[in-house]
């Protein structure tokens, strides 16, 4: 296994901390609601700075590397579409104004960092120490691949959405409006407001994603810097891309589908692993075409050109 200097450690976390302290005081140091323009162009920054840390691995590292990071940073950006529709639903459930939803997100990622890099290591260290784990990971992705098929998301129907059941049964709630504010008092106790169950709802969604994503990611490497590194940036990028997606995703309705056969692609690469390598330049071509045909399927089916109408 690659090992990654103490150094370069402690070079990518102030990198990483660098970037939140600029998007949380520079980029929205006043709550205000992120119009398409500014999401997309937040959006295209953070792919940028991600490929250009992605520029940097290739040439430290090697061809290899560079190809890895790339496909684990894809994967992992793609599975993400899939926070976006559950992170509408919270937003709705608590009804969260468009000016506060960045402050939400953007604490959200700081817990998901931390939580991610729990799992890249514990997994890493089980498929080191345990073979047959990447048999159990493996088909664990095609379960979920399965579930996912089949499954209906409904985005206005916030009521059968477990993260919002137990985020408004574990607190005391307030329900007035607080702006940014999380806490309150209201008659000398103290009152969640909706904004602080949005994220609780918020971090208990990213457990079930980073069960799901980070297996998917390390069956492209196993190396825990190229694996972290490429959720990371990932997951920094994930709230402007929540802004400039959020209005028109509902519309992809096989994009959920997709999603599905990337987890069941990727699981059967890491059942297979031991007898067929498929190299990550031809799982970075197929999950894009993956991607690419159920993008084109939701626009051509009827809804989509009724909707269009």
């Amino acid at each position: 296994m690659p090992t990654t200097s103490l150094a370069t450690w402690l070079l990518f976390s102030a990198v990483i901390l660098a970037l939140l302290f600029i998007d949380l005081f520079v980029l929205h140091r006043k709550p205000h609601e992120v119009k398409l323009r500014e999401a997309l162009l937040l959006s295209g920054g953070w792919i940028a700075i991600s490929l250009l840390f992605n520029l940097w691995i290739y040439i430290s590292r090697g061809h290899t590397a560079g190809l890895d990071f790339l496909t684990a940073y894809f994967v992992e950006k793609s599975l993400s579409v899939d926070n976006i529709f559950l992170f509408i639903v919270i937003f709705r459930a608590f009804q969260i104004k468009p000016e506060a939803q960045h402050r939400v997100l953007y604490y959200g990622v700081a817990g998901a960092l931390i939580l991610r890099a729990a799992f890249v290591f514990g997994g890493v260290a089980l498929l080191t120490r345990f073979h047959y784990v990447e048999y159990i990971f493996g088909a664990f992705l095609i379960l979920v691949a399965a579930r996912m098929i089949f499954e209906k998301v409904e985005i206005d129907d916030s009521r059968r959405n477990w993260q919002v059941r137990m985020a408004r049964k574990w607190l005391r709630v307030s329900l007035e409006d607080d702006g940014t504010r999380m806490l309150v008092q209201r008659d000398g106790k103290i009152h969640a407001t909706p904004l602080l169950l949005a994220l609780i709802a918020v971090e208990l969604s990213d457990i079930v994603f980073a069960v799901d994503s980070v297996p998917a990611v390390l069956a492209i490497t196993r190396d825990p810097f190229i694996a972290y590194s490429s959720n990371a940036f990932a997951i920094l990028g994930l709230r402007s891309l929540y802004f400039a997606l959020a209005h028109i995703l509902p519309r992809f309705r096989y994009i959920h589908q997709g999603l599905a056969a990337v987890l069941a692609f990727v699981g059967t690469k890491m059942i297979l692993s031991e007898n067929i390598t498929i190299p990550n330049g031809i799982s970075l071509a197929v999950i894009c075409g993956i991607l690419a045909i159920a993008a084109i399927a939701s626009r051509k089916s009827p809804r989509a050109k009724s909707e269009g109408e």
